[in-house]
């Protein structure tokens, strides 16, 4: 496909857009619901705005913010550590959705100091699919930004 170079914005765009066509890949015609759908392991990974119309709906996606795909081809999104209550502010690790499994993530606006000790009693994480409300000593990563879920054109969006 030629890219489109309309303006700088469209060309980012195109350049970290992901398709699930082609060959090796699926069909527009056999491609059901769930594999269109928006599924917890996007997260950070696959803007869930940011799709076409049509039958190409869920199949053509593009990357988050700060997603990045790795060596071995699996998209990663980065995280804040969280040991003890006390977020780590001085690093980022990147995590791909198998690495995240059954790890309490925090959002990236909530209340802490300048150290990065949480200050709330209970925050709500997200924990695979759920959001169960824990201690800040059960939470193990913080999101890096809060625009950390969608794609950078859907970001400039002011929702």
């Amino acid at each position: 496909q030629f890219m489109d170079q309309t303006n700088p914005l469209a060309e980012i765009t195109h350049k970290r857009r992901l398709s699930a066509l082609g060959p090796g890949g699926l069909s527009r015609e056999r491609a059901g619901f769930e594999v269109r759908d928006v599924h917890y392991t996007h997260y950070g990974r696959l803007c869930p705005i940011e799709t076409p119309e049509g039958p190409n709906i869920g199949l053509i996606s593009s990357l988050a913010v700060f997603a990045k795909v790795n060596g071995m081809g699996f998209i990663e999104t980065p995280y804040r550590e969280v040991k003890e209550g006390k977020v780590n502010l001085d690093s980022m690790v990147y995590l791909s959705a198998e690495e995240e499994e059954g790890k309490k993530i925090a959002m990236a606006n909530i209340p802490m100091d300048k150290e990065g000790k949480l200050e709330e009693e209970r925050l709500v994480v997200k924990e695979e699919g759920d959001f169960p409300v824990v201690e800040p000593t059960e939470v193990d990563y913080t999101d890096v930004a809060p625009n950390q879920i969608a794609s950078i054109s859907a970001s400039l969006i002011p929702f």
